[in-house]
């Protein structure tokens, strides 16, 4: 008897030592392609309290595991999902490694080419000259909404702030000028996105930035098959991609000024297909203070879908095809009215009365349908049909008529007036409220669409000593701009605007540009390991045409059509050298024509230049470096005529003849703390120098250029840009300092001393944030911009002074599942 309670006893106390034994999971996780380690990835074991998240040195450590049968999980944002089946038994330690896929380069292994110009973290060094990638992580810091604040850790980039909200930026690449982001290649996943990019390419729609995975920059010859705009650079946003599990998030943000935002997705895959629906909506009641009250701010409702089916993954041919539908409506109560001087330095968040009755009201649509097809392990083929479409109608202040003793009725534009108030006291009454002058508000209602089918085929092979991987592709692409707008006549009333004549459609301006292109593409990447050889050459044939039908024919019978067309056809030629002097230093020689279409205007020539660069990078003990080198010589440099330059806002072109426009580019990483330690603190200073002139002497018709002296400066082009961002980060928060330093500018072309009415002071803005990871689904975020509320003046276009954004903050929760 004894014997046998002995020997339960035994079987009991092995068997509660098994249940009870606690067993340690720890490994690395690493970047697919350049095995770079990956900080915060969350590893969990599904359906438990178990987890841990990865340090600046990829390590992650789960203590305290029951034995038992788990599934082990890895988590990054904008990276493939990796769960893995596992089996805990008397092993005391476990070592699990992970390798992570980022999610917007390949689909089951096979590339998609197109959508990503870098090939994202993995891929961005490995590309032949300048090219820059913001992660998911990095936009995760601040949550920004706002691509002016977001692309203040790229070198190169010249920016015109207007409303403080980044709704419709103005940005440059290389000293090509900021107006509307009109020189430089927008897309979204690779297609072209602004509403006519070849008619009238002024980006008075930009993709909501909040909803993006990843932000790219490609600069200098590594961007000629990204065209038409291939003088300063490209900038690609990678829309929310498919997961391949099932996964969602929501971000609820509130904060001053009547801002909020929601952010939702949910998606999933299975073996034969996937899909992933998306909002953004935000919105915000303004900072700027209207006389006599009323709404400054904005509403932005956003709403994308994708559907992908696809063969099995293991199909002797693999195919995918993708759907993309997505609608963007919004309305702004934003202005071109700025302040005369005076009244900046007084109350620089006013809004005149005159400007009450302003409202841009959008209303975008996107559709694009791709297939990817790899016939074998060395062949894929990338092939998108795509069509957008953009209607907007700005109702906004244009110009005021009054008595005029010398020459009677005059109607005298807003700019003119701003610039010179003392010229004209009787308008600076009535716009702000009191005269008795007629306010002419213009009705800028446009339409736009843009359609195309893209293909791009992708060769690689390897031959005994060498790397080789070819691409060639086509576009064939119409746009197509509607300008159908009208006038409307205002009086002052106690300071409230009343309408006394309805304009009639058709007009004020009533005419249509159109373009068809046709645009290929070939690009040959050779390597041995140590030099790599990229020769690429683009070509553009490009109609333009205007069909004018005059103010006095709104039924468009044809009476007084006018018409006019411009055509060009243009080979684009680059070659880029990279050489690789050791593991941790490489360095790289590019030059390539640079080109911009000429518009419809007859005598208006393609801007074109010769660029060069020369740049190289440095990395290792979690130091990196990125510098460059540019210049860009122009044989005929463009000015466009917005009204949002200040101009009448035609948009003809106007040729500038010689200039020359050099700079340098800096990026610095690096961080400070050991790399095993539990704290990162990453310090990055991004510097940016820039010298643009002409050379030549000629009196333009484009207002900021005005009559030009050879050696005269570009406008808005600051000489120097500081920007200083930090992070300090554990698996549990990060806090995180954006900061930037802008140099005096220049609004007019000119030498010398800047006079006052021609300056935008120097600024300096910082910005703070924090986000704390209450477990591995929740996590609350606060941030500051403006932290030290600086009054800067941001532009003095397109009619008087505008401020930047004053001190504002965000809270909210963000959950992920």
């Amino acid at each position: 008897m004894q014997k046998r309670l002995l020997l339960g006893l035994m079987l009991y106390l092995l068997a509660f030592g098994a249940i009870s034994q606690e067993i340690t999971i720890r490994g690395t996780v690493h970047q697919k392609g350049d095995n770079m380690p990956l900080q915060g990835v969350a590893v969990y074991l599904e359906g438990t309290s178990f987890g841990s998240s990865s340090s600046a040195a990829g390590n992650y450590e789960i203590k305290n595991v029951p034995v038992g049968n788990y599934v082990l999980v890895a988590r990054l944002l904008g990276y493939d999902i990796k769960k893995l089946n596992l089996t805990l038994d008397g092993s005391s330690e476990v070592s699990i490694d992970f390798k992570l896929s980022e999610n917007f380069t390949e689909i089951s292994g096979v590339i998609i080419r197109g959508t990503s110009m870098t090939g994202g973290a993995s891929g961005v060094n490995s590309v032949p000259g300048s090219a820059q990638y913001i992660s998911p992580k990095e936009l995760e810091k601040f949550s920004y909404s706002d691509i002016n604040r977001i692309l203040r850790s790229i070198p190169g980039i010249n920016i015109q702030e207007e409303e403080g909200f980044g709704l419709r930026p103005n940005i440059g690449m290389r000293g090509t000028g900021v107006e509307r982001s009109s020189k430089i290649t927008l897309m979204e996943d690779g297609i072209l996105i602004a509403p006519a990019p070849y008619a009238a390419p002024a980006a008075y729609y930009f993709p909501t930035v909040g909803r993006m995975q990843g932000i790219e920059v490609r600069k200098g010859s590594s961007q000629i098959k990204y065209g038409p705009y291939t003088t300063g650079g490209a900038l690609n946003l990678i829309s929310t991609q498919i997961p391949n599990e099932l996964e969602g998030r929501i971000n609820i943000l509130g904060g001053n000024f009547g801002q909020r935002t929601v952010h939702a997705n949910v998606g999933t895959s299975f073996k034969n297909g996937g899909f992933m629906v998306e909002t953004y909506q935000m919105s915000a009641d303004g900072f700027k203070e209207l006389d006599n009250g009323g709404d400054t701010g904005f509403d932005s409702r956003d709403y994308l879908a994708k559907f992908r089916i696809n063969t099995n993954p293991d199909a002797p041919v693999y195919q995918a095809l993708m759907f993309k539908i997505g609608q963007t409506t919004g309305e702004s109560n934003e202005t071109y009215l700025g302040l005369t001087q005076e009244d900046f330095d007084q109350t620089p968040y006013r809004r005149y009365a005159g400007s009450q009755k302003d409202l841009m009201d959008t209303r975008h649509r996107q559709f694009s349908l791709q297939h990817v097809i790899s016939p074998n392990n060395h062949i894929d083929v990338t092939t998108t049909a795509y069509m957008t479409q953009f209607d907007r109608n700005w109702y906004k202040l244009d110009k005021v008529r009054f008595n005029d003793p010398g020459n009677g009725s005059t109607s005298v534009g807003i700019a003119s007036i701003l610039d010179n108030p003392g010229d004209y006291t009787s308008a600076m009454s009535t716009i702000r409220g009191s005269g008795m002058d007629t306010l002419l508000v213009k009705a800028n209602n446009r339409s736009y669409y843009s359609k195309g089918v893209q293909s791009i085929i992708g060769l690689q092979y390897q031959s005994p000593q060498w790397t080789h991987d070819i691409e060639a592709g086509i576009r064939i692409h119409r746009d197509e701009m509607d300008r159908y707008q009208w006038v409307d006549e205002y009086v002052m009333g106690d300071g409230i605007m009343e309408l006394i004549k309805s304009g009639e459609p058709g007009t004020e301006s009533n005419r249509i540009e159109s373009a068809n292109a046709i645009a290929t593409f070939a690009q040959y990447t050779l390597s041995n390991g140590r030099y790599t050889f990229t020769p690429g050459l683009r070509y553009e044939h490009i109609s333009v045409k205007r069909e004018d039908y005059g103010s006095n024919d709104p039924e468009r019978t044809g009476t007084s059509l006018s018409v006019s067309e411009n055509i060009v056809g243009i080979f684009i030629p680059g070659l880029s050298v990279d050489y690789k002097l050791s593991s941790r230093l490489n360095t790289f020689i590019g030059v390539h024509k640079g080109f911009s279409p000429p518009g419809s205007r007859e005598g208006t020539e393609p801007e074109e230049s010769i660029n060069y660069e020369l740049g190289g990078r440095y990395g290792f003990a979690g130091l990196e470096v990125n510098g460059v080198v540019f210049l860009n010589d122009y044989s005929n440099l463009l000015g466009s005529d917005l009204a949002a330059s200040g101009g009448a806002g035609t948009p003809d072109q106007f040729n500038g003849g010689q200039a020359l426009v050099k700079g340098v580019e800096l990026d610095l990483t690096y961080n400070i703390l050991p790399v095993n330690n539990k704290l990162a603190l990453p310090i990055q200073l991004v510097y940016t120098y820039t010298d643009g002139e002409f050379r030549n002497t000629f009196e333009s018709e484009f207002e900021p250029w005005g009559n030009v002296q050879e050696g005269d400066k570009l406008p808005y082009m600051a000489p120097h840009q500081l920007a200083v961002n930090v992070t300090l980060e554990s698996t549990r928060f990060n806090v995180n300092l954006s900061s930037k330093y802008i140099s005096d500018m220049r609004t007019v072309a000119g030498q010398g001393e800047i006079p006052d009415n021609q300056i935008i002071g120097s600024q300096f803005v910082v910005d703070l944030s924090s986000n704390y990871f209450i477990n591995k689904n929740i996590s609350v975020f606060g941030s500051i911009r403006n932290i030290t509320d600086e009054v800067y003046l941001v532009a003095r276009r397109p009619a008087g002074l505008r401020p930047g954004l004053p001190r504002s903050f965000m809270l909210g929760v963000k959950a992920v599942f």
